[in-house]
């Protein structure tokens, strides 16, 4: 299918099939053309009035002696207390939790399984349980 090359009023070049072009009528092309045009200047004043805007903001964080530094560690300090609040972290939390206390557990059980009084305790278990099957 052959393709046409069409410049956009910023200086970008856009390809379009021939046919698509053809579909439509020389007044619909500069209508387009003009509505592309205008929109292309409205975001270029957009641009501007959003730097004026972020020059100002600076402007009022200096005079209100925020540097870079104290906002970068206000959205650190935000986002970190984020991470704390959201779902996914208090699960992980959780599961921290209950595997490190399941862990103590079971040294906790290893550790009454090697004592004396386990062991003299589970002799007794033992030998009712051998006498019990020697009566049967």
């Amino acid at each position: 299918m052959p393709h046409a090359r069409t410049e956009t009023s910023v200086g970008t070049y856009e390809s379009h099939s021939t046919s698509e072009l053809e579909d439509l009528t020389e007044p619909e092309q500069r209508e387009l053309k003009t509505k592309l045009t205008k929109l292309e200047a409205e975001i270029v004043t957009l641009r501007h009035v959003l730097a004026a805007k972020e020059r100002r903001c600076g402007e009022l964080k200096r005079k209100l002696g925020l540097t870079a530094l104290v906002g970068l560690r206000q959205n650190l300090s935000k986002s970190w207390l984020d991470v704390q609040v959201s779902n996914t972290y208090v699960k992980q939390k959780t599961s921290a939790a209950l595997s490190t206390m399941g862990t103590l557990i079971c040294r906790k059980l290893g550790g009454v399984k090697k004592s004396a009084t386990f062991r003299s305790f589970e002799g007794l278990i033992v030998n009712k349980y051998t006498l019990n099957q020697g009566r049967n």
